[in-house]
């Protein structure tokens, strides 16, 4: 019987000495399903139980037996042959999607985590303690989207490395991107654009401080007449369709975009594996065809249901906001320099000397130069400057002084001075 007591568990044994007592007559059977929080039916079942087998007649009857619901060893082998042919890299959860996914194998996560790591398949990550303050989210919707630019092996060895321009919806979680050869002026604008064409305008966006977001030179004279600080041509965008840019000063800060970006490398790498996507166009398309996919996988419900996107007003014209643009002086030759190129105004006028033109640049190539909303016609002109004169310098010989020999009426060469005494 002390073997049988060893192997059992607290409560059977609990209602072992409360059937014991039953026995005995010390107790009632009415009493003793009441203290066991049993029906008196069941505790007459636990009572004919122990006359018939004693102590071992209130172990229940599975133990030791296998379960029936117990995956077969056929079906786990089979898992870890596709997990370990085509998914070795793969977390547990992301392993358990694509078997569902591919294979048609469903199975749950927690049991595909305990596969891998009796395999050797997985081992546990341990995350490290977590050193800044939380920061809650904001409640609407559009109110802040988090922007950033991801350098990665988008593809691997199969395509070149590639930069991920960002959009996390703070509010939402919700993700919108494209893959770019370089994190620079024309993917920052064109993703925005894209971004507003899909979403409308929100009402800030939080990035770091790259040098496409932010410059560190002082403002010149037309910027400290009109009160303003140094812009980039990116903050001036943003400015001119009024978003509001935030900058943030760590890492930290904007951690919602870097951890759907530590995501994005685990995950979507491993799905552009799978697909072959080996192009800057693919990786594009692909996108289109994943990020529905991933939002409403990983997407929050918002504390508020408001949207505070905005639609885009009628009166902006965006392609006169994203582009390059700056303001040039015409000189009295009716000349205007721009990045390292000249025009020449081909309808010249008294009036446009020394005034002050708007000039636009396009990323396909396209120019514009404007005085009060006027369109000017010019044309591109070769500055060749004649290259300066060899001058030819004389190279004078430093030569070695003769040596000096006084002659003999130098003083030195005088017989000595006798002084007469008085």
């Amino acid at each position: 019987m002390s073997e049988d007591i060893i192997t059992m568990t607290r409560r059977e044994l609990g209602r072992y000495q409360m059937i014991e007592r039953s026995l005995k007559k010390e107790i009632t059977q009415a009493k003793a399903a009441e203290l066991l929080e049993l029906s008196e039916r069941h505790v007459r079942r636990l009572v004919k139980r122990v006359r018939l087998k004693g102590l071992c007649g209130l172990v229940h009857g599975n133990r030791g037996r296998p379960s029936p619901r117990k995956m077969s060893v056929e079906m786990v082998e089979r898992i870890v042959s596709i997990i370990a042919e085509r998914y070795p890299d793969f977390g547990p959860l992301h392993a358990a999607e694509k078997l569902w996914e591919r294979h048609k194998v469903r199975v749950s996560r927690e049991k595909v985590r305990r596969i891998m790591m009796a395999k050797g398949l997985w081992r546990r990550r341990r995350r490290r303690k977590e050193d800044h303050v939380w920061r809650e989210r904001k409640p609407h919707v559009g109110e802040m989207v988090q922007m950033d630019g991801s350098h990665h092996s988008w593809l691997e060895k199969r395509g070149p490395r590639l930069v991920l321009m960002g959009y996390v919806d703070d509010a939402s979680n919700r993700v919108f991107g494209r893959f770019y050869d370089y994190e620079g002026i024309y993917p920052a604008i064109d993703s925005l654009r894209r971004y507003i064409e899909r979403y409308g305008l929100p009402q800030s966006i939080y990035l770091d401080k790259h040098s496409t977001y932010r410059t560190s030179r002082q403002p010149d004279t037309e910027e400290l007449l009109r009160d303003e600080q140094a812009q980039t041509q990116f903050e001036r965008a943003l400015h001119e369709v009024g978003i509001k840019a935030i900058h943030a000063n760590s890492p930290q800060a904007k951690g919602r975009i870097e951890r759907t970006f530590g995501t994005f490398q685990d995950r979507l790498v491993k799905e552009m594996r799978l697909e072959g996507v080996s192009t800057c166009e693919e990786a594009n398309r692909f996108l289109d065809v994943y990020l529905p996919k991933h939002n409403r996988r990983f997407m929050k419900e918002p504390l508020r249901p408001q949207d505070l996107h905005r639609p885009v007003p009628k009166s902006l014209n965006l392609d006169d906001i994203f582009c390059l643009q700056g303001i040039r002086t015409v000189n009295n030759g009716y000349i205007i320099k721009w990045t390292s190129r000249t025009f020449v105004l081909t309808r010249p006028s008294l009036t446009l000397r020394r005034q002050k033109v708007v000039v636009r640049e396009w990323f396909d190539g396209r120019l514009s130069i404007r005085f009060k909303g006027k369109e000017l016609e010019y044309k591109e002109v070769d500055m060749v400057r004649p290259k300066p004169a060899v001058r030819v310098f004389a190279i004078k010989v430093r030569r070695k002084p003769p040596k000096y020999i006084p002659p003999p009426t130098h003083p030195w060469k005088r017989g000595p001075v006798v002084l007469g005494l008085r």
